[in-house]
């Protein structure tokens, strides 16, 4: 079936990472060519099992990042095909030339993922939260940009992914996501998923964001606005035709991601919009900040990426619009 919002917008009881887990033991299972490689995070991905059930196919290339990289090409080149995975930061600014020259200048096929992205990194502070990786990516031509917002979705992405080839990076957080979708619930790389419509104005999110975005279309709603919510889990390559769509039909866009307002989300749906289809738009994201120590609730409340913070910008939006 096509994507379908949850009944119940509750957090998940299984750990996103033990669905990755699963999902490629599932394909390892009835595929051969399914490899994993790591960068001594076998615990911290929750990728054990799939080590234990498969030890002459998962690799523990240790903390050498870049190298990780390198081998991941080499092994796609050998008909091989590998998902490698780490903290977002180390996936993606620690080796952005390995991935640019030998996985997607070589035309390699390569799947990378990328944990806790964003203010989900928590506790593991400002070296390790990433509020740039999608913008590093971004610069890589033809690579495909992705964010899990569940486990619904991210087991379905990571099969398609398999049967497909390219260079594919993958954001998704290691513990409880909120459940969006029901189970059975597939999706279309590429496409965005209306989740909620709406005619005054579009909130357009992805990741984390979305259940805030729920949060403040419903709120919204007893204030007389009425805000269609889109997920746009697919950065690049991003879905022009929704962005346009909505502009036409709504007239005022806010963007709502957990990544910096530099080349990201807002900056991917500005570029649409000025080429195509004028329309105010407000952005909620990092403001070209450093992430700190801490918990998730707080950082968000700190960084402004709360229902809250949507809320005020769509009230500024719909107010550009009128005038």
């Amino acid at each position: 079936m096509s994507a379908v919002l949850a009944k119940e917008i509750v957090k998940e009881e299984k750990l996103m990472r033990d669905a990755y887990c699963e999902t490629l033991m599932e394909l390892a299972e009835k595929d051969e060519r399914i490899v994993v490689l790591d960068a001594d995070l076998m615990n911290s991905m929750g990728i054990t099992p799939f080590l234990k059930a498969y030890p002459d196919r998962a690799f523990d290339l240790g903390i050498q990042e870049a190298n990780m990289m390198g081998t991941a090409a080499g092994l796609s080149i050998t008909g091989k095909i590998p998902f490698a995975h780490t903290f977002a930061p180390f996936a993606t600014r620690r080796v952005f030339d390995q991935v640019f020259l030998s996985c997607a200048y070589a035309k390699a096929n390569v799947r990378i993922i990328g944990s806790d992205p964003g203010v989900t990194a928590a506790y593991n502070g400002g070296t390790h939260m990433p509020f740039e990786d999608m913008g590093i990516m971004r610069n890589i031509p033809n690579i495909t940009i992705l964010e899990a917002v569940d486990t619904v979705m991210l087991k379905d992405l990571v099969k398609q992914t398999a049967n497909l080839y390219g260079v594919f990076y993958l954001r998704l957080l290691r513990k409880n996501a909120v459940k969006i979708y029901e189970d059975g619930s597939t999706f279309e790389i590429g496409k965005a998923v209306q989740l909620k419509d709406g005619k005054d104005v579009t909130i357009i999110s992805t990741g984390i964001m979305v259940e805030e975005s729920l949060k403040a279309a419903e709120e919204l709603e007893q204030e007389g606005i009425s805000a269609r919510v889109v997920n746009m889990f697919t950065l690049k390559p991003i879905d022009k035709e929704a962005i346009i769509n909505c502009a036409k039909e709504t007239g005022a866009i806010v963007t709502a991601e957990n990544h910096s307002i530099v080349n990201g989300l807002g900056s991917a749906v500005s570029e649409v919009l000025v080429e195509n289809e004028l329309a105010p738009l407000e952005r909620i994201g990092i403001n070209d900040m450093f992430g700190q120590v801490g918990p998730v609730d707080y950082l968000k409340e700190t960084y402004n990426l709360t229902s809250k913070d949507i809320i005020e910008k769509v009230k500024r939006v719909i107010e550009r619009k009128s005038r």
